[in-house]
């Protein structure tokens, strides 16, 4: 019987074939209580298991081949940080010794806190961190068991049966384990879990594999060999499809291959509107090795480098100002004379770290609205100092901005231009390089920082507007909320005249504005932000070419009458003919 099923597009394109199903060792492990004379024996089961997959990991690395994406060492270097980060290894040593659980209770249970923790993060990217918390336990599970990984089961499955297009269905796989997965076998994959900036969402990204996550109940519903369609464009999952379906969607899958070949022609000619408007786009990163993969995609610069993943993993300190500086570093001299956009650290009681102490932030009423990015920058200043003087040295080595998170204030923005005169007089004093000329710019993502926008482009260099955060604020939406996520509304006129107001009081003011949230990377809003007077877009490098596409086909004196209809336009039904008479211009 042919259904559909609905979840989270990340990665474009269509893939037909069987599916795999892969069952999470975490579901059914063992739960007893072991004797005292055995602690020891039990502890020691822990650290071989973990000793396995340590040399697993770094098997991983070592085969690691040159046309591999770059995120794919910085995941295993992050799964590796994880397998022997204290607040697993010895937090499920200490359940051993004090409750005498076994290895596998203790790890599931471990888990289980863990995962309360990451539930609690309102930043869909940090909170998304919580599965690789998870693929990291299932690998020890697996190695305590003695049971093969994922991946060798496609590919000895594969290997065996003869299958050339297969699909894996699973409840979460690990980036890790992708890596293993040969491409005659791995077509696609559809997740139960995951969300847009996951790391196996972002691996998919860089593969080119289409992929569907966050599909409910999709490892139970599709079974064993069953036919599926991935439909990575909109998160489509189509089981046993009916000829007619499969008939259409397999010349879907050929176009698409053909629209691939023509946008990589794109990649290195000049960006620009048919009205010789010059645009320019940048990526956005996570990790120091993703400005490769922006380089690679025809990124001229890095318009958000979040910095918050460096500040992970760290249960007892913050990073020291030299494994900032090196991490910073190396974006910038990985861009080649491009530019990089810092953002300071943008966390706080909604995006607590291990090392900040629980205190106030566990029990936060309201932590979205607590105290996060530049509040808590603010309100530690030695930290933020050590960061700003990692950034400053970082810029000797190449053009570098700085971006301030979350400001609304006018005190707020005096106070953070204060710390970075001081972090410059300490350099100053210790004879250290800069970049005396380096500019700092702010994000607008709340509604009171695009109403006094004007505070703002009297005092810094440049702007950058968060349209994921702007949008939630704006429209007072958790998105991480299934029961409200449906109003998240990136076109709603609330949202939509206060990016315009933004830009056009950053053009009468000659201060330089970008936009590095998610709609900078929809090449279905690229015209509308076109119209709107933005000239400069940061996205996901995945996501450069089809925006770029939609930039060479654009003429800009042609959009001023439908965008100012968007913008007069209140009702849905009026808005929506405004945007498709846009679209068909």
């Amino acid at each position: 019987m042919s259904f559909t099923l609905h979840g989270i597009p990340v990665s474009r394109g269509i893939a037909i074939g069987r599916a795999y199903l892969i069952a999470p060792a975490a579901l059914d492990v063992d739960h007893y209580l072991i004797e005292p004379d055995q602690i020891d024996a039990e502890i020691a089961r822990f650290y071989a298991a973990q000793a396995s997959v340590l040399a697993e990991l770094e098997a991983l690395r070592d085969d690691l081949s040159a046309d591999a994406p770059s995120e794919m060492g910085a995941f295993i270097n992050v799964h590796t940080m994880i397998l022997n980060d204290a607040m697993l290894v010895q937090e499920t040593i200490d359940l051993i010794r004090t409750r005498r659980y076994n290895v596998e209770w203790a790890l599931t249970e471990q888990l289980e806190i863990l995962g309360g923790y990451f539930d609690e993060i309102e930043d869909e990217y940090l909170r998304e961190r919580k599965a690789d918390v998870e693929q990291v336990v299932e690998r020890l599970l697996k190695a305590l068991a003695g049971a093969p990984t994922a991946a060798s089961l496609v590919v000895h499955t594969a290997a065996s049966n003869g299958h050339n297009e297969m699909i894996v269905v699973a409840h979460d796989i690990a980036p890790a384990d992708m890596l293993q997965f040969k491409t005659q076998a791995f077509k696609g994959f559809v997740t139960d879990l995951g969300g847009r900036t996951s790391h196996t969402a972002i691996v998919a990204r860089s593969l080119g594999i289409p992929a569907s996550v966050g599909v409910q109940q999709a490892s139970v519903l599709i079974r064993q060999n069953d036919l599926i369609i991935v439909d990575g464009d909109h998160g489509i999952v189509i089981v046993d499809p009916a000829p007619i379906v499969l008939e259409e969607y397999s010349y879907r899958q050929s176009e698409k291959v053909l629209e691939q070949r023509k946008l990589q022609r794109l990649k290195f000619s000049p960006t620009q509107t048919l009205c010789g408007t010059k645009i320019e786009l940048c990526a956005n990163i996570e990790l120091p090795e993703d400005a490769q993969v922006a380089v690679e995609a025809g990124a001229m610069g890095v318009g958000l480098f979040r910095t918050e993943f460096l500040f992970m993993n760290h249960k007892d300190q913050l990073p020291e100002e030299e494994e900032q500086f090196e991490a910073y570093k190396r974006a910038v001299e990985l861009m080649n004379g491009k530019p990089v956009t810092i953002r300071t650290i943008d966390v706080g009681a909604d995006k607590p770290l291990d090392s900040m102490g629980g205190d106030g932030y566990e029990t936060a009423p309201n932590p979205a609205l607590g105290l996060r990015a530049i509040r808590w920058s603010l309100s530690e200043p030695q930290m933020f100092i050590t960061q700003l003087r990692a950034i400053l040295r970082a810029s000797a080595f190449g053009p570098t901005k700085i971006l301030i998170p979350m400001l609304a204030h006018a005190q707020e923005i005096d106070q953070t231009l204060d710390l970075i005169r001081e972090a410059k007089r300490q350099l100053d004093e210790e004879g250290v390089a800069y970049d005396r000329q380096i500019r700092v710019g702010a994000m607008i993502e709340i509604p009171a920082a695009a109403i006094a926008v004007r505070l703002f482009l009297s005092r810094l260099d440049f702007l950058s507007i968060g349209t994921n955060d702007l949008i939630q604020y704006t429209l007072a939406i958790d998105r991480a909320d299934n029961s409200v996520a449906h109003l998240y509304d990136p076109l709603h006129p609330a949202v939509l005249n206060l990016i315009a107001f933004t830009l056009r009081e950053a053009k009468r003011a000659g201060v330089p504005v970008s936009v590095c949230g998610e709609m900078a990377g929809d090449p279905a809003v690229t015209r509308l932000l076109l119209g709107l007077g933005l000239t400069e877009f940061s996205m996901h490098p995945s996501q450069l070419l089809v925006v770029k596409q939609e930039i060479l086909r654009s003429n800009l004196k042609a959009f001023e009458k439908p965008v100012a209809d968007v913008l007069a336009a209140y009702e849905p039904a009026e808005l929506q003919a405004a945007l498709t008479a846009l679209q068909k211009i």
